[in-house]
């Protein structure tokens, strides 16, 4: 290979780039439209009970459960970051140690999260706001789902070291077995054992709990041979400690932001009437469903960053963000034709109270817009992480935070809900452009790799 023409070699690379990025992010994409799939399973079966109150508390108690378990996605993020760089330098040791110090950091996670549970679930609660009944039926939910947090967290580790190992295909048996119990048990729980909206959070409980038992399992069974024992000396190494928690605090406080944002939205949705906090939530699973389709290539581009800077390759880091913007841009226009075209029915679908129906179709183009909007900082989100680079994250997160509760206290008194997803765009917006300017310090830190990469 490395004696060919360059005019021979040069055309091939950009097909077989493709081939490279579909392959592992197809899987991930089916993967990740398993959550939000539940997400619509649950809000439809909520959609359809007796009573709005039912949905409103479906979506805060699903706030809250942003809050715990999304706030601590780091554990996902870093694991796949620093895996993948292992990866990519063949250090099958260090992938090893990774994973463990991960697992462990989740479950010390999950266990405080099930002592402080009161407190938590209370204050969230209290502070999102919603009528009395919404927050009734939120704080029945919580309770009944919060007993497998310590698993779910575990299971954040096992996805972020398949995802570092490009497994992609198992990643996608774990979520779909994970998710298919989910939206079994959901059924089984509401309509036969008549748990109401505790039999929602129940089944989401249920099935984290079979996935991290099959998650550990594939752990177990694709763990690295040959290599040394791990020892705790090694397990509590202090630089490899230290730079696993500023790494996990970084993604932290940028997820706080992200979580921010929209907890400030649903708390302004609130406040405007619990048909508006209805429709909103609604809406906020077109978000959702995107947002977890686009991610695919976010992921894939998480794998394919971090195996770059780990083999020390500058050009596979610029051929991955290439090919993954691409492809991430023409997902973001396919889901924004979907929306607008077939977002009524979608509405329809999803709950059969005419009030929150009518709201929502109002602020439907905005649904139908944030696609080609919100797809920039998902992808670069991923190629942030694949290297690492998670101070430059946080950094940017902030700043997009601070424009988007500035644009709401702008807008949203003149326009109303409106305005709210006015400011929801320009958050969107900012979380690109802020990263979009930072990119060239990535790819300069990394050597120069040869062109056959």
């Amino acid at each position: 290979m490395s004696g060919a023409a360059p005019t021979h070699t040069a055309p091939a690379l950009p097909v077989r780039w493709h081939r490279r990025v579909l392959s592992l992010a197809v899987p991930i994409v089916l993967a990740n439209l398993t959550q939000p799939i539940l997400g619509a399973v649950d809000t439809a079966v909520a959609g359809h009970l007796s009573d709005a109150s039912y949905l409103g508390g479906v979506a805060l108690g699903g706030l809250f459960f942003s809050f715990v378990f999304w706030g601590f996605g780091f554990l996902r993020m870093g694991t796949t970051g620093l895996v993948a760089q292992a990866w990519g330098a063949h250090d099958h040791a260090a992938m090893r140690d990774n994973v463990v110090r991960a697992l462990l950091l989740a479950l010390v996670i999950g266990i405080a999260v099930l002592l402080l549970q009161m407190p938590l679930i209370d204050y969230a609660i209290h502070t999102i706001g919603g009528s009395d009944a919404v927050q009734q039926q939120a704080r029945l939910y919580c309770h009944a789902r919060i007993w497998a947090a310590p698993l779910a967290l575990a299971n954040y580790v096992v996805l972020g070291w398949l995802l570092g190992t490009q497994r992609v295909k198992l990643a996608l048996a774990v979520q779909v077995l994970i998710n298919s119990v989910n939206i079994a048990a959901v059924l089984l729980y509401v309509y036969a054992f008549h748990w109401g909206i505790g039999g929602i959070g129940a089944a989401t409980a249920s099935a984290d709990a079979l996935g991290f038992v099959f998650g550990v399992a594939l752990l177990w069974h694709q763990r690295p041979r040959g290599v040394a024992p791990l020892t705790r000396a090694t397990l509590l190494d202090a630089t490899a400690l230290k730079r696993l928690l500023v790494l996990n605090r970084d993604i932290f406080l940028r997820t706080l932001c992200v979580i921010g944002s929209f907890g400030w939205f649903t708390h302004l949705g609130a406040r405007q009437g619990d048909t508006v906090l209805a429709a909103n939530a609604l809406l906020l699973n077109f978000q959702t469903f995107m947002a977890f389709g686009l991610d695919g290539f976010a992921h894939a581009a998480e794998a394919l960053v971090g195996a770059a800077i780990g083999a020390r390759d500058r050009h596979a880091f610029r051929q991955a963000v290439k090919v993954t913007m691409l492809w991430s841009a023409l997902g973001a226009i396919a889901f924004a034709f979907v929306y607008w075209s077939a977002g009524t029915w979608i509405i329809h679908s999803l709950t059969d109270q005419v009030a929150v129906r009518a709201a929502a179709q109002t602020y439907l183009p905005w649904a139908a817009l944030s696609p080609v909007i919100s797809v920039w900082g998902f992808l670069l989100d991923g190629v942030f992480i694949g290297a690492t680079r998670t101070r430059e994250l946080m950094v940017s997160m902030a700043i997009s935070l601070a424009v988007f509760l500035a644009a709401s206290w702008v807008l949203m008194p003149v326009q109303g809900n409106h305005g709210l997803w006015a400011a929801m765009m320009i958050f969107m917006a900012m979380r690109g452009v802020t990263l979009m300017r930072l990119l060239p310090r990535v790819a300069n830190s990394i050597p120069q790799g040869v062109a056959a990469s």
